[in-house]
């Protein structure tokens, strides 16, 4: 029942927040900078704790990005600032290299709450495309906690869900369906009542400032509102092939497959990985 209560009064609170940012016309951008904090574990008889430190440190400092979150009452998209170590992030120590490319340096991701809807430009295997498909909304529930975060006064809200993932590892035969728990946590401020936030998270009653998921937080460093110099543009995705989510999802396990093919039962040679996927 408490659940429920706090669902409605999310949603009551929205409503209103909502036709008051319609009224007032309300666009903006907002600045953020991410921070992840990742497990990484290599097996490997030829590789010192120091060394695996190392490369901790570096993909730790390379990791770091910053993103720009454009909106209008209705839209927004969210896509990386353009910066020259922008690129994968990459680490070497002891002649290891780890190269780790998540695909988002020029990649635009839409959303529309009015037509709950949004678009993302992907890339698997070197090929483009472009997911359109429903935004899923999150049951948030508010905790009545606040706290600054620069000149605006922020309220704190979380949520939980399990999804299916698949993990492989080099020695084994195929891969393994597992159960993760997705917990996050944001920090959102009504007094910008849009309901927009970082990535694919959106449907509190303000902006989300601060947000933390799955080992990277999202902190939001500066915002421009209503700038007149510089008008807020939304700009859509256009490259690549139009795909649905689960269309996306089964070519990842497909690329999955092919790499789990590649290395299969081979542990011992040389450095071992793990990969997992998942929503």
């Amino acid at each position: 029942m408490k659940t429920k209560n706090v669902l409605l009064a999310v949603l009551l609170f929205w409503g209103a927040t909502f036709s008051e940012s319609l009224a007032q016309g309300i666009t903006g951008r907002a600045y953020y900078k991410s921070s992840s904090s990742f497990r990484f574990e290599l097996d490997s008889s030829r590789m010192a704790p120091e060394q695996m430190a190392e490369i901790k440190a570096q993909l730790k400092k390379q990791m770091e990005r910053e993103y720009v979150l454009s909106f209008n009452p209705i839209e927004s998209n969210w896509k990386q600032v353009e910066s020259l170590g922008g690129g994968p992030a990459t680490a070497s120590s002891g002649g290891m290299q780890i190269v780790i490319n998540d695909g988002s340096a020029d990649r635009v991701l839409y959303k529309n709450i009015a037509e709950q809807s949004y678009e993302q430009e992907q890339e698997i295997m070197g090929k483009e495309f472009l997911i359109k498909d429903s935004l899923e909304p999150a049951e948030w529930e508010l905790t009545g906690e606040t706290k600054k975060i620069g000149n605006y006064t922020a309220q704190k809200a979380t949520y939980s869900r399990i999804v299916d993932s698949q993990r492989f590892s080099t020695g084994m035969t195929e891969m393994e369906n597992v159960k993760d728990t997705i917990q996050v946590t944001a920090w959102f401020t009504p007094e910008i009542p849009v309901p927009h936030g970082p990535e694919n998270f959106f449907g509190l009653p303000g902006l989300i400032l601060e947000l933390q998921s799955s080992g990277r937080t999202l902190i939001c460093e500066k915002i421009e509102l209503n700038p007149k110099n510089d008008p807020v543009a939304i700009v859509r995705p256009k490259r690549g092939k139009s795909v649905s989510r689960e269309e996306f999802r089964a070519m990842q396990e497909e690329s999955m497959k092919q790499m789990m093919n590649r290395y299969q039962g081979k542990p011992g040679e040389g450095n071992q990985f793990t990969i997992r996927i998942g929503n």
